[in-house]
């Protein structure tokens, strides 16, 4: 006879419990020692007392910060846009790819993520930088193709001016496109591969072309995958601190890097606790909205 597993309360117990003991002590409890923290306020260099204040709260929702706010959520919007726009297609290829160069294109997906970001940062470092390799093959193309214009007859162009492709707003968002496209990419193939293909060849059958399949077909029926990719990739790229640290300039700051100078540098542990909770109050917010977007379309189907 077989045993239900209401009845196995032991074997329950004996495997959710180190994982569950895991979790609380060492997420749980920093986690609300922090959040202790955002209510509280520095007394001296070292000492900080709970008072159950909000001030940092009132503080961290300023017209300074909440313009840096405001610029993180439009920053990992933008960057949740362009991974969308450049990854649907990306999905698509590998959903219809043949069986064999899917396990390789899957691969080529999933390989940043065995190189730590740091050095996949770096490596991005070398081909936006003045000296890098985008400006050296443009001064490349600029001379003439390495000294062939002459040869053809062409004048030169004068001297060539680098482009100012690092330490700036444009180098964050290609910096975090960068790093989070694959977080985009693996929900929309997911989503993807699940299609009914008949309805597909039902479309193209009854008139509609390649374009209008895609738009009316395979678009509708991949807003799950759709969706849980925007969720996935606009969180991280709200909180990214490496990214904008490394690639951004001084104007080019995020969220992230505020809370950071609060715990280091100004040694307010207090507003940064607040800070840090407002942002996780935010995906928390979006993880709502995307799980009642979710339930409606269950109901809706």
């Amino acid at each position: 006879m077989e045993q239900s597993w209401k009845q196995a309360k032991a074997v329950f117990a004996g495997a959710l419990g180190p994982p569950l003991f895991w979790l609380i002590l060492f997420f749980i409890v920093p986690l609300a020692i922090v959040w202790a923290y955002s209510f509280g306020q520095n007394d001296g260099l070292t000492e900080i007392s709970f008072t159950g204040t909000f001030s940092n709260y009132a503080r961290a929702i300023e017209p300074l910060y909440l313009k840096i706010f405001v610029k993180s959520a439009w920053v990992a919007g933008l960057t949740t846009a362009l991974c969308l726009v450049l990854g649907f297609p990306v999905a698509l290829a590998i959903t219809f790819a043949p069986p064999r160069l899917k396990t390789w294109l899957l691969l080529l997906v999933m390989l940043p993520f065995w190189t730590n970001l740091l050095i996949r940062t770096y490596a991005l470092i070398a081909v936006l930088r003045t000296e890098g390799y985008i400006n050296l093959s443009l001064e490349w193309l600029w001379n003439g193709a390495g000294g062939l214009a002459p040869l053809v007859g062409l004048q030169p162009l004068g001297a060539f001016t680098p482009l100012e492709l690092l330490h700036n707003n444009f180098a964050v968002v290609v910096g975090l496109v960068y790093v989070h496209l694959p977080f985009m990419v693996l929900p929309l193939y997911s989503a993807l591969d699940r299609l009914d293909r008949s309805l597909l060849e039902a479309s193209l059958d009854l008139g509609a072309g390649h374009i209008r399949t895609l738009l009316v077909v395979v678009v509708p029926l991949a807003l799950p995958g759709i969706a849980s990719g925007i969720l996935i990739t606009f969180i991280p790229a709200l909180g990214a601190y490496l990214t904008p640290d490394l690639l951004g300039g001084p104007d080019s700051q995020m969220i992230a890097n505020i809370i950071e100078r609060q715990f280091k540098r100004a040694n307010d542990w207090p507003f940064g606790a607040a800070m840090s909770f407002l942002l996780m109050y935010l995906t928390f917010i979006a993880i709502a909205i995307q799980a009642v977007m979710s339930r409606n379309r269950g109901r809706a189907a």
